[in-house]
């Protein structure tokens, strides 16, 4: 079976094919560039980013995969969370082709296949723990089987992906075209610096949950900036500090929850898991507790539509379709997808 997957929660425009739930045959990926100007994304534009482009992304996934139209068996689709805009257009879209051509759709949660992520070409098995980290998201999930999740702790406020935007910003480390990629940014600019020149705070150091806050630590930031003069040369030191703060509570997080649920696999997913700093020294400390790390190939990091198709492929082959009145759903609780 081949299933072609789409992925339109925010601002890239995916599609890809899968022929198991671990194994794809293409994966493409346009980045949209119209927010840069603003600062962040900016919701109709994504919209029409996504009416502009879907199609021939779509088209240009199954040529890559070698296959034709009538090779494909279903289509999944992220349903939510995300943009509401840009979820329409890919819901509606896959509705359209899937219709057209007689074919089972799918919904898919975009975190459930961000979790997904971690299985492509992997020998990942449950159960294991998922540290989910990017723009929108910083959860740490119990996978205790396929399609079962357990919510250990999620971000009360900023999520890491958000806290290092916000921090570029500060820094003034984005030029026009970079408005939307602050980790990037903040990580080159920290390869320069002292992880140890600012003791930044610690969030939740003394809570015995699993939860996230980095809100704080964004304030931390912004607090040394205004009450320093701190000059060009001084701000890879800020960064890496920055940097490192965050990584210390990521660490301490997980350790804690491997501890808690027994689980010797941990998987690093999401668009913050594309950090060297994070993926080194995750890998070193789940490593001495006895512990392996799993991380996707870096495409697979950030927001895709190989995560979708095959979380797409893996309910197919367990039966499950989703009706013709799909729809978008901008909140919704992992585990929980239309059927």
């Amino acid at each position: 079976m081949l299933v072609l997957g789409i992925e339109t929660s925010c601002d890239e425009t995916a599609a890809a094919v899968a022929e198991s739930y671990r194994s794809i045959l293409s994966n493409v990926i346009f980045s949209q560039q119209d927010h840069a100007e603003y600062g962040g994304v900016v919701p109709e534009l994504a919209s029409r980013a996504h009416v502009r482009t879907l199609l021939p992304v779509v088209e240009r996934a199954i040529e890559l995969a070698g296959a034709a139209w009538n090779d494909i068996d279903a289509i999944a689709v992220t349903e939510g969370p995300g943009l509401v805009g840009s979820l329409l257009v890919g819901v509606n879209v896959a509705k359209g082709l899937a219709y057209g051509r007689g074919i089972p759709l799918l919904g898919v949660h975009h975190l459930e296949g961000h979790i997904f992520s971690s299985l492509i070409d992997s020998d990942l098995e449950p159960p294991f723990v998922t540290l989910l980290v990017s723009g929108g998201h910083t959860e740490l999930i119990h996978v205790p089987e396929l399609n079962c999740y357990e919510m250990l702790g999620q971000t009360l406020d900023d999520a890491a992906g958000e806290a290092f935007d916000k921090v570029a910003r500060l820094l003034d480390l984005m030029g026009p075209e970079q408005l939307v990629m602050g980790g990037k940014a903040v990580s080159e600019a920290a390869a320069e610096g002292d992880e140890d020149a600012i003791r930044f705070p610690r969030a939740l150091p003394g809570q015995r949950g699993l939860d996230f806050s980095f809100s704080g630590l964004k304030t931390a930031v912004f607090v040394h900036l205004r009450d320093h003069a701190v000059d060009e040369a001084e701000v890879p030191d800020v960064a890496a500090s920055f940097e490192q703060a965050v990584v210390d509570v990521l660490v301490t997080r997980t350790l804690q929850a491997v501890q808690q649920t027994g689980c010797t696999r941990v998987a690093l997913v999401g668009g913050v898991a594309s950090n060297s700093r994070l993926r080194d020294q995750m890998r070193r400390h789940l490593t001495t507790a006895g512990a392996r790390l799993y991380v996707p190939e870096l495409p697979l990091c950030t927001d895709n539509a190989a995560m979708i198709a095959v979380n797409g492929y893996f309910r197919l082959a367990r039966g499950e379709r989703s009706s013709w009145d799909l729809d978008a759903r901008p909140r919704i609780p992992i585990g929980v997808v239309a059927r």
